[in-house]
This record gives C-alpha cells, structure tokens and sequence, in this order.
C-alpha cells in the first residue's frame, strides 16, 4: 500500500516538474514560430476520466487504500491560454477512522492556463479553482483543488487526457490527491487554414505560405516584421520605414543606398554626414569641422570667434554665436541673442522667454507660470464659484471647543477640502485669520483668536501645505460683522476666515 500511494504522488510531482520541460520541448520543436494563438481552435469540449483517489499519503495516514471514482467534465476556452472547466465526480474513498468505503460526490469549477503551441498535439497546463464534495450523502465541505495536466492529440479533436491534482480540504484529514485518465473531446470544426499558421484561408493574402498572425500570415524571413511581400531586402533584417532593408548606421538612408553606409548622415547625401552643416558633405569638404563655403571647398572665410559666421557677417566678432543670431551667443539657444533676450538662460519663444503654461503671459512676468490663468490675475486661474462658497462656509464650518483653540474633528474635513484647494491652485498664498465675540477680556480673546488661528495653521502643515504659503493672524473682538448684543450675532463674530491671495 505504501509503494502504491507512493507512485501517485510520484506522478503527480512528476507530472508539476514536468511541465516546464514540456513546454521549453514544444517551443524548441515551434522555434521560429511566431504564432501567438490559433484563432480558429474550438472553444467547447467534453470528457470523461478514471479516477486515482488517496486520502492516506497528503494525511500522513500509512493504512488507507487507493480508491476509484470517475469524473464527466466540460471545459470552455475564454482567451488562447486560459480556460474554465467544470468537473463532476462520483465515487469511493477511504477517510481516517472508517473501516468501509465511504461515497462521495463533488463538482468543482477550475481556471486552466495551458502552455505551448495550442495547435500541437501536446497541450500542457496548470490548475486551481475551488469546489464541494458531498460525503455519504449528508456532510458538505469545501476543497481547493491545485494540479496539473497534459491533453495528448489522437484525433482532429480528441485527445487523451492526464491530470493529477492535491484537493485541499478545511477539514482534518480531508486532503487528498487525484490521479485522472480518460478522453476529451472538442466541439465545433476548424475554419480552412492550409498553411497552418492560425490565420484562416479567407483572410489570409499569403494561404500557401505559413506566417505570423500579427503579419495576416504572410511569412516574414528575416524576422524584421515586415512580410516578404513587402520586404525590398527579405533575407535581410531591416525597418519598417526601409521596406524591411537594413540602416547599419541608422540615419534613415537604407544600406543599399548609403554612399557612407557606417557613419550616419543626411539623405540628401545619400547617408553621407556634413558635420559642420555647411552644405558639403564631409567626404568633398576640406574642412569638415569649420562651416565654410563651396568656393573655398568647405573651408570658412576669416572668423575670429571661431564661431563659423564670417566677421563681414559677425554683429559679434569676438565672441562666439549662431547663424540664427548673426553671430551673438545664445546661450539657451532659443534664437534670441543673449542682449536681446531677457530670459537667457532658459530657452522660451517669446522674446526669449518662455510661456510654461500657455497662458499668454511669460513666466518672468507669471506668479503662476506652471498654471494657466488670467492675464489681470496675474497670471494665475481664478477660483470657481464653488471653491469660494467653500473658503465662505468654512468662516463657519471650522469649530473649537468653548474657550480653547483646539479643533473639534468635525473641523477636519472642512480643512481637508481647504488643502485641496491649495493643491490645485499653487501660486496663491492663504492668510488664516481668527476673530472671537466680545464676550470676556479683549486681551484674553486676542490670543485665543491667535491660537485657533494657528491651530488651522499648523492642521495644515501637518498635511502637506508649505509653511511658506500660510500666514495666521488673530484680531480678537476689533473685526466683527455682526451685532454682539445677541447670541446669534455673537455666534457670527467667532470665527476663523480664510483668505487665499496672490502676492
């Protein structure tokens, strides 16, 4: 009994460690091939299998027998590597404690990832799922299933079918492996495919001639993605943008065509480099690193900054610049003369200078450069109506408890949503200001104001806004706006006013 249980799990492990040699197997036999599914396999199948059951070895359990069942499943395919399968299982078992067979059904519902070529003969996979088993008619309990398989092609769609698994159970001693043998048979016919590459015949421009699904089945010899029918250099890996010709040194002009096919250059020197741009392509130019002109075989004529703009031609003799700014340096290089450009260092399309965010207002002149806004603001977006109505309704919505600056936790969110603002509008600065009723000492109330103030403050800091962008003040009782001579007018004075601005 023990050699018995010891072959099942034998199998099983062996049929786990396996499946990756299977698999390396069926690609080295499909090396070359770039078939990423077969679009025209059948999606439904049918099976039946034999049944190994052996609750003894997964329990540590040495005097239980091997014992049978059989299994009725269907399999559905949902994508080229995964597939459903549901399992229905009746038969024996022997369980720790029992002395006869005990019978048991279940159904399980698995998630199937297959290996390999699916239009092989040998469809290696992997499982799991989750499933019930029903003892002797009465006691239901839930079992995970993990395993593996292997379906071998005998016929255009049947297949013998190997699969062992180890059934996980929540209840003591209900773990156990399987062993399965038995036939599968798919459902439905392929669609014409003569070359067998997975692309039907009927949309297929090269039927005849096995090729990659991503190139409608054309062949592409090379490998350079591009079809032979297309391919201006077939045995030859190119681009796409080549007609599938090579570019050794990549500068757009295909090899064939490239009278300097290893240094990269310009097409309309057929690939040859002009390396100081002078309209003389480095092979006819006696001056290759010095702009200069045809008449003088690509040699420049006197520059004293060595810049290659002629002095005639210089406004800046002596010192070096560019063609675009007749010769004065540019040193963000944006086409604007350094003494003309009030922003030098930063490259920018207007006068010089830059327009980060496209508001029209250049960012030396923008408090909000990286925010479009408003020409009259600054710079700076404007705060829409409903942020406004917040910043209002938080005056009245942040609390304190009685005669202290210590925030209530309703106040909280009402905060939260102020530093959401503050995240979305960067460039503006927020003033806390806090204000009591005049109920007490002006003094004493002065600093509470203060602190509650502060107490905002620093909620804020704590959650991420700079310190730098909050300042806090406290005005005691000398601002109200309302009467204090009632309650009602006095509950308007006690509050804390929020005050976003641009400096």
């Amino acid at each position: 009994m023990i050699a018995k249980r010891t072959f099942l799990a034998l199998v099983l492990m062996g049929m786990l460690f396996c499946i990756p040699g299977i698999n390396a197997q069926v690609n080295t036999e499909n090396q070359g091939d770039t078939r990423p599914s077969v679009i025209n396999e059948p999606n439904d199948a049918f099976g039946a299998k034999v049944l190994f059951v052996d609750f003894g070895i997964i329990n540590d359990v040495q005097d239980l027998k091997i014992t049978n069942a059989i299994e009725l499943f269907y399999r559905r395919k949902i994508s080229d590597k995964f597939s459903i399968q549901v399992p229905v299982r009746t038969g024996m078992a022997h369980f720790r404690g029992e002395l006869n067979n005990e019978h048991f059904s279940s159904i399980d519902a698995t998630l199937l990832y297959r290996f390999g070529d699916p239009a092989g003969s040998l469809l290696p996979y992997v499982m799991l799922g989750g499933g019930i088993i029903l003892e002797n008619f009465s006691d239901i309990l839930p079992q995970a299933p993990v395993g593996a398989g292997v379906s071998y092609k005998v016929a255009e769609n049947a297949f013998i079918n190997i699969q062992g698994e180890a059934r996980l159970g929540l209840e003591d001693f209900r773990n156990n492996l399987v062993l399965g043998i038995g036939l599968m048979h798919r459902l439905g016919k392929r669609i014409p495919d003569r070359d067998k590459d997975g692309v039907p015949d009927e949309t297929d421009p090269c039927p005849d001639d096995a090729g990659p699904i991503e190139l409608r089945g054309c062949p592409d010899t090379d490998g350079d993605k591009v079809p032979d029918n297309f391919d201006d250099c077939p045995t030859e890996i190119g681009t796409p943008e080549l007609n599938g010709c090579p570019d050794k040194d990549s500068d757009g002009v295909a090899d064939k065509d490239d009278d300097c096919p290893d240094v990269a250059g310009l097409a309309e020197f057929n690939g040859c480099p002009d390396t100081d741009g002078d309209g003389i392509p480095d092979k006819d130019d006696e001056c290759p690193n010095e702009a200069g002109k045809a008449e003088n075989n690509g040699c420049p004529d006197l520059d004293r900054d060595g810049d290659g703009i002629p002095d005639d031609q210089d406004q800046c003799p002596d010192e070096a610049g560019t063609a675009a700014t007749q010769g004065c340096p540019d040193s963000d290089g944006d086409g604007v003369a350094d003494h003309e450009d009030r922003c030098p260092d930063l490259p920018g399309d207007f006068g010089g200078c830059p327009d980060t965010d496209g508001d029209g207002i250049i960012d030396p002149d923008d408090t909000c450069p990286d925010q479009a806004g408003l020409i009259n603001n600054k710079g700076c977006p404007e705060l829409n109506e409903e942020e406004k109505q917040l910043l209002n309704f938080a005056m009245r919505a942040v609390q304190f408890n009685t005669g202290r600056a210590e925030l209530k936790p309703e106040s909280f969110p009402v905060l939260d949503q102020i530093k959401g603002i503050m995240d979305r509008y960067p460039g503006y600065k927020l003033t806390i200001s806090g204000h009591t009723d005049s109920v007490g000492d002006e003094e004493t109330n002065e600093v509470l104001s203060r602190e509650r103030a502060k107490s905002c403050y620093q909620y804020l800091v704590s959650q991420g806004v700079p310190p730098e962008r909050l300042a806090f003040q406290g005005f005691g009782e000398a601002r109200p706006i309302a009467t204090n001579r009632t309650s009602q007018g006095r509950r308007l004075n006690r509050r804390v006013e929020f005050d976003l601005s641009l400096e």
